[in-house]
């Protein structure tokens, strides 16, 4: 099917028994799932949704987050997801940005809605979700209200007509919303299927991993949802609970960022035998470490597939092969029907084994920015989308990500790359989380600065740090400045945030004080 819609409905007549979703409170097998989608499907159209409006969805992690999500989609809105972690400023920001008509959001969150409201003087209405909507007096949100009337009968252009307008994490300015258009994910929910091999009916998938992000809503929601398995979503990463969920709901895959694996492995001993029900595990978001990925292993005798891609591409564009061989610090082959090149800056093919620009060509890749054509246009070369990540490829067709284009430090005239620097941190016995970033220097254009989180009883200082970089490193990759945190900032998907370390170094520099237990070499 060439719309989420259609494909919903498809799934929900061959599998109309199969629970769809397990949540909080309890479970919805698929045949209902698809009833009740239809009804927030009505319930919209009687409230002036039309096809084309976008419909904000602020929503945590659950049943009702899927429920709405169809739901728009089936009366031919686009959804526009929220970052639960922003400020209640930027939250407006985005709703405005994409003129959302009316916004949808879990009783959870009525306090950041309430803080922003205000600033939405255009929406049509609020739809307030959740187990405890009937405080919500001046609300009337009909979810599983009976309704005679059928849903809007929509007819979709999948090349052009919006599914999701996701906005990036604005690591530079603001943040921009990428045009995910329907033949964008349900083509890259294709490629998925082919590349992480479930079995329908049967099989079920965690999702902690946010659901407003591209990874989570296309690997972790969408693709049970379209394929007759079982999506089980957790609103928080609590690693006991995890692992818990795990064994009682019998999970097959699990999929998460390098840190939240990092965490599982503090795990006390007697979790360990709750992972066998997995039959493997994905990592994708950011680079993971060789480390952590050899210690889980070791320890859960599972198998993590590192893959990539970013929310431009719906996200999906690589992964180590399921059951084939799996390299080491390679983010895998390109998935079906998705293109990797590796260019250099001026759009040309980069020699085999050389460094360049990561660029995606396929039916994944977003038809642009909301109201952007400039930033849209930047972003190209011809059909091939600028991923921003700099790696290589092999004589495999695999690929390696060496580190963001933004993120290379030059030092002296040379480039450092900080993925290299901390995969060696990472080495060392007292680290637990290690991240590198360039600050500007007057004699050498710029220096990397190490930012490291220590585990528990373990006093290193930042000398024996260096040392230990000496060791493995080129004289000038050695980070000249180790900063030392109790833990290192992260986004709601659990990637470290290196732009909150830039500030770090700016507040070192002079505008609020340092970050408490720093130490200079």
């Amino acid at each position: 099917m060439n719309n989420l819609p259609s494909a919903l409905r498809a799934c929900a007549r061959a599998y109309p028994d199969t629970p769809a979703v397990i949540g909080a409170t309890r479970t919805v097998d698929f045949k209902t799932f698809d009833d009740l989608t239809d009804r927030v499907a009505t319930a919209l159209a009687a409230r002036g949704i039309q096809k084309g409006d976008r419909v904000g969805l602020y929503c945590i992690n659950s049943e009702t987050f899927a429920l709405a999500y169809f739901g728009i989609q089936k009366a031919g809105a686009v959804v526009v997801p929220a970052n639960l972690l922003l400020n209640p400023e930027e939250v407006s920001f985005i709703m405005r940005d994409a003129g959302v008509k009316a916004l949808i959001y879990h009783t959870r969150l009525k306090d950041p809605v309430n803080a922003f409201r205000a600033t939405l003087s255009g929406l049509s209405f609020y739809a307030c979700i959740g187990p405890d909507k009937a405080d919500e007096s001046d609300l009337d949100w009909p979810l599983f209200e009976d309704s005679e009337r059928q849903p809007p009968d929509i007819a979709f252009d999948p090349a052009e007509d919006l599914a999701a307008l996701i906005y990036t994490s604005g690591t530079t300015g603001y943040p921009k919303g990428a045009m995910l258009t329907h033949r964008n994910l349900t083509s890259n929910v294709q490629s998925v299927r082919q590349a992480l091999p479930l079995e329908p009916g049967k099989d079920a998938i965690l999702v902690v991993l946010p659901m407003f992000h591209a990874f989570a809503a296309t690997a972790g929601m969408l693709y049970p949802l379209l394929h007759g398995c079982t999506l089980v979503p957790l609103p928080r990463f609590d690693p006991a609970e995890v692992a818990q969920t795990i064994q009682r709901h019998r999970i097959a895959m699990f999929f998460g960022v390098p840190s939240m694996y990092n965490v599982l492995l503090r795990l006390p001993d007697e979790y360990i035998p709750m992972f066998a029900p997995l039959k493997f595990c994905i990592s994708g978001g950011a680079a993971m470490p060789q480390e952590i990925l050899k210690a889980f292993e070791a320890r859960y005798n599972k198998k993590i597939y590192e893959g990539d891609g970013p929310t431009e591409c719906s996200p999906v564009t690589c992964v180590n092969p399921v059951g084939g061989l799996c390299k080491p610090a390679s983010v895998g082959l390109p998935v079906a029907n998705v293109q990797m090149k590796i260019m250099d800056d001026d759009g040309h093919p980069c020699p085999l084994g050389t460094i360049g620009e990561i660029c995606v060509r396929g039916p994944n890749v977003m038809k642009g920015y909301w109201n952007l054509p400039a930033d849209t246009a930047e972003a190209f070369f011809g059909e091939w989308f600028r991923t921003g990540d700099l790696g290589t490829e092999d004589e495999d067709g695999y690929f390696y990500i060496v580190d963001r284009k933004k993120d290379m430090v030059i030092v002296n005239g040379m480039n450092v790359y900080p993925r290299m620097i901390e995969e060696v941190l990472y080495k060392h016995p007292a680290v637990l989380e290690a991240a590198v970033v360039g600050e500007p220097h007057r004699h050498h254009g710029e220096i990397p600065v190490a930012y490291i989180a220590l585990k528990e009883n373990s006093p290193v200082d930042a000398a024996t740090i260096r040392q230990f970089c000496r060791e493995h490193l080129g004289q000038h990759e050695v980070p000249r400045k180790v900063n030392f945190m109790a833990a290192l900032p992260k986004n709601a998907a659990g990637k470290i945030l290196k732009r909150e370390l830039r500030r770090s170094g700016e507040w070192e520099r002079g505008v609020p004080p340092s970050p408490p237990g720093q130490a200079n070499a």
